[in-house]
């Protein structure tokens, strides 16, 4: 999940602003997905990434034994945004307009930015997918609540393809491509079953006190569209991490 500093400078992607999300974060590339200074030694980067290596509530996770619950559905609004994307040098990331929300239990969050890991930093009973999109929302109060879509190979996605159609040719350079409208509610599932959990961003610095929800139903991307985005990004997903003492419900 990319967020922090390009999070809000952008239209907030969930970021700096709201002490970061996922994807987008810091504006000097001091970590990636690489050896020397990937996920195994983010938390020795900067003091400011020590959640990533001694958090006791790190995304993502595999999904086992979820305890089924009578949780609130996911209310979403979801409305046409101009297309604002971005290659910020860890994925491939949409500043949305304001005005589209999630609404849980009652209790509202804007979505700010979405992004995408290959292959997916969540797993179901240690099954992984090809990719997932992260959708970063903020209340408020600048909590965060992230909802992952699983993406498995099959069918064409009409929005995956347009959105692949405009990959900006520099990084760090967003495209404002105001005479293209999308809308995000493309890329939901019709079956809007979930897994829920607190968790963390899954990039440094790892910031904890995240609520995530993670879609049980995946949608499809061809292996065309999976390839296109792996040419760019082959890996950008952080591996599964510890559960410790934390409870996964599943709506029932």
């Amino acid at each position: 999940m990319h967020i922090r500093g390009q999070l809000l400078s952008a239209g907030i992607g969930c970021a700096l602003v709201l002490a970061a999300i996922s994807t987008a974060q810091e504006p000097a590339h001091t970590w990636d997905y690489g050896t020397s200074h990937g996920p195994s030694h983010w938390g020795d980067l900067s003091p400011e990434f020590a959640p990533c290596s001694h958090g006791h509530h790190q995304s993502p996770i595999d999904i086992r034994n979820p305890q089924k619950a009578d949780l609130p559905p996911l209310q979403f609004d979801y409305k046409p945004s101009p297309l604002h994307i971005i290659d910020n040098g860890h994925t491939i990331m949409i500043n949305y307009a304001p005005g589209s929300s999630l609404t849980i239990g009652g209790k509202r969050y804007e979505l700010k930015q979405f992004h995408f890991h290959r292959p997916s930093e969540e797993t179901i009973d240690g099954k992984g997918f090809a990719m997932t999109i992260h959708l970063v929302h903020t209340d408020a109060q600048g909590k965060l609540a992230v909802v992952a879509v699983l993406l498995q190979q099959g069918d064409n996605n009409p929005l995956v393809h347009e959105l692949w159609d405009h990959l900006p040719t520099e990084k760090e350079k967003e495209g404002h491509l105001n005479n293209i409208q999308i809308d995000v509610d493309a890329l939901l599932p019709s079956d809007r079953g979930y897994y829920t959990f607190d968790g963390s961003l899954t990039t440094p610095p790892c910031t904890e006190d995240v609520t995530w929800y993670v879609l049980k139903h995946p949608v499809t991307v061809t292996a065309a569209e999976i390839e296109q985005f792996s040419k760019i990004y082959r890996n950008d997903a952080r591996p599964t991490q510890p559960l410790y003492d934390r409870v996964v419900l599943e709506s029932r």
